[in-house]
């Protein structure tokens, strides 16, 4: 019979362990505070941000600032952008219930927090072949294996990719592709950042009957610009 650890080490162990939990549950309050003092007031939004772990999709020499406001770098010359953003995105979306187009998958947190918020399906799509890969492999590493996460020109998403009840638009557009406003069913609805004067703002579209309702709210959102093509490289 092999001997165990002695007492002293068994129960240091579990002490450590036991302060890294409750650190990481103060540090993911902390977060989610932070997230209602700068407006975010859904409560299922916050409750899908709290339980899904930035830190897992942020670069690993970014991992320290996962749970603060920021964007982040990735790969590719592209960034993730700052929770506060991506919330407010969401609360917009209502992504309950709804089959998700997702132009621009980055680090695929923004889809796990689809999923997490009841989304039947997510079709992610990506330009760059090193994001799509990174984010699967952390999307199946959490369990997100509903997503489904492709290569593809988001401005152009191909045709066997079906209708949408929801599009989110991760990136800032000029105008509003009309390959993308084709994609929504009936009563559908598309959430992005929408180029104006004043900076980019948030731009809901819903899909009435008698053809695309816009609302360009006054929300400014620090998001980058969505970029047409499959790039060449990386």
């Amino acid at each position: 019979m092999s001997a165990g650890p002695p007492d002293g080490e068994s129960g240091t162990e579990s002490v450590r362990e036991s302060g890294e939990a409750s650190a990481g549950a103060v540090e993911t309050a902390a977060f989610v505070l932070g997230l209602r003092a700068r407006g975010v007031r859904d409560a299922a939004v916050l409750g899908a941000m709290e339980r899904v772990p930035r830190e897992a999709f942020a670069p690993l020499a970014f991992r320290d600032l996962a749970r603060r406001d920021l964007a982040l770098p990735l790969p590719c010359g592209q960034t993730m952008t700052a929770p506060s953003v991506i919330a407010t995105m969401l609360a917009a979306l209502t992504p309950q219930g709804a089959r998700v187009l997702e132009i621009g998958t980055g680090s695929g947190y923004a889809t796990a927090l689809l999923l997490r918020l009841g989304a039947a399906e997510v079709v992610s799509l990506e330009r760059y072949a090193t994001l799509a890969r990174n984010a699967r492999s952390r999307l199946d590493a959490l369990g997100f294996d509903a997503a489904m996460v492709a290569l593809a020109d988001g401005y152009a998403p191909p045709d066997e990719a079906g209708g949408f009840d929801r599009i989110l638009v991760n990136g800032t557009l000029r105008d509003l592709p009309e390959g993308l406003l084709a994609r929504l069913n009936p009563g559908g609805r598309l959430v992005g950042a929408l180029t104006t004067p004043a900076g980019p703002r948030l731009v809901a579209i819903a899909q009435e009957a008698d053809g695309p309702w816009r609302q360009v709210r006054e929300t400014p959102l620090r998001i980058g610009p969505l970029t047409p093509g499959l790039a060449a490289a990386l």
